[in-house]
């Protein structure tokens, strides 16, 4: 895959990388990347000698048929690990016990601590969970990466990728033995996560955001709905005003008819009253005797 994929890709779009000397010639180690686009899990692979670990949720594995063997067959080349997420707690417990696997192999496991992808670029608040409780219980060192510009390759709904050159920052390989053992403190976790948040925004130069990429994911969903019903509603004003309009108009043009209809009513009864009175004085001249 590294010669089918990652050499077109290298030719096509040229990824410029910082900090290769960062990634250990063997040896495992955990590879923590901020996640702005899907080609995300192929670009820091193409640019790497080694073999780096992804997790994937298993029905990329499981679909029946011929497609389902081709996308099984695909992702399992591309280094991507299949979760099960059908247990208790889910994702998050499966990709722990994927992530200790790889490491317990020696191998490179990579990782994307905000759970998602950006949905505008900026980098959100970490999840604590899978990136800590692995660096915690293996003891491997954890290697900040920042992939660069890498949405505006193939943004979210683009089919048609932009050829464009993408960046790669690796930083420096983070000791957290300090807190060896303290795997079950939440606020253990949540220090070690965000001190690796803080040196994946120093190496992409991302706007930090406070909660989590879902959370903001949902808000951004939320007001398109809002949007969508506020428009919705407006075009129902808009049509119920239209037709209001309208019924005024015929209720005035109805009016207007029949004022005209009850004038020209009036007119023909005054001109008929003025013609029998007029044949009244006639009748009247005719009859009266002559002096």
């Amino acid at each position: 895959m590294k010669v089918a994929i990652g050499g077109p890709l290298k030719v096509t779009f040229r990824p410029w990388v910082e900090g290769l000397e960062n990634i250990p010639a063997e040896g495992a180690a955990i590879l923590a990347s901020n996640h702005l686009s899907f080609s995300d899990s192929f670009f820091l692979p193409a640019v790497l000698d080694r073999k780096v670990t992804f997790i994937a949720k298993a029905e990329y594995f499981t679909t029946p048929g011929l497609k389902g063997k081709l996308t099984a067959a695909f992702f399992k080349g591309v280094g991507q690990l299949p979760v099960d997420r059908s247990g208790a707690r889910g994702a998050g417990e499966a990709a722990i016990r994927s992530g200790i696997q790889v490491i317990e192999s020696g191998e490179l496991f990579g990782i994307y601590p905000e759970g998602t992808r950006s949905p505008d670029g900026r980098l959100y608040r970490g999840k604590p969970g899978g990136l800590a409780r692995v660096a915690l219980a293996t003891g491997a060192p954890v290697i900040p990466v920042a992939m660069i510009d890498t949405e505006k390759i193939q943004p979210p709904g683009k089919v048609l990728p932009k050829v464009m050159r993408p960046g790669i920052r690796i930083g420096k390989p983070l000791d957290f033995s300090r807190y060896q053992g303290m795997e079950h403190d939440r606020f253990v976790l949540r220090a070690l996560t965000d001190e690796v948040m803080y040196e994946i925004m120093k190496l992409s130069g991302q706007e930090y955001v406070d909660i989590y990429a879902t959370a903001a994911k949902r808000q951004i969903t939320d007001a398109a709905k809002a949007e969508k019903e506020a428009d919705k509603a407006a075009k129902a004003a808009l049509a119920k005003a239209a037709l209001a309009k309208a019924e005024k108009e015929r209720t005035a043009k109805e009016q207007t008819v029949r004022e005209q209809k009850e004038q020209a009513a009036r007119e023909q009864a005054a001109r008929e009253q003025a013609a029998r009175e007029q044949a009244e004085e006639t009748r009247a001249d005719r009859d009266r005797p002559a002096s």
